[in-house]
């Protein structure tokens, strides 16, 4: 049951949530016009073209490797489609917490430098929990046909 597709959609699902170490999710400039980018393992801003990290994000990092795990994980519960469905949705709930976390985290970064959340802050990194989310998804609706599968080849038999 490894090959099949629900596991494509756990990696890939696995694969965006660990992207959020390459991207921001938060760009800004501070009082003075530096350019600030937030990410999962801290604030960062640009130096003559250098990235230099200002403060570090230590439970961040731990919670996005954790949250990027979990779904490769949840491949390999591939006897019990039940506890994958569950185990998934569990996923989408922390992702949707942990979203609300890097919310808050930003809110509070941009009311330092007295600014407002608007579009032209947003990074490529705020985009990526909603397509990991798509991804879990889909993820259940392949264990809901294998289901239906092994469901329609158990009344043949």
């Amino acid at each position: 049951m490894i090959q099949r597709i629900q596991t494509v959609w756990l990696f890939l699902a696995s694969a965006t949530v660990f992207a959020l170490f390459l991207f921001p999710y938060l760009q800004y400039s501070d009082i003075g016009g530096v350019g600030k980018a937030l990410k999962v393992t801290g604030i960062y801003h640009g130096l003559e073209g250098q990235s230099i990290r200002e403060e570090f994000f230590i439970l961040q990092t731990i919670v996005t490797v954790l949250l990027g795990l979990f779904p490769l994980f949840i491949i390999f519960k591939f006897r019990n489609r039940k506890q994958q469905v569950q185990l998934i949705i569990l996923e989408i709930v922390l992702l949707l917490l942990f979203g609300v976390w890097l919310y808050v985290t930003a809110s509070t970064a941009l009311t330092e430098a007295r600014q407002f959340l608007s579009a032209r802050n947003v990074g490529v990194g705020f985009f990526l929990l909603p397509i990991c989310i798509i991804f879990l998804l889909m993820a259940i609706g392949g264990i809901r046909k294998d289901e239906k599968l092994i469901k329609s080849a158990d009344r043949l038999r």
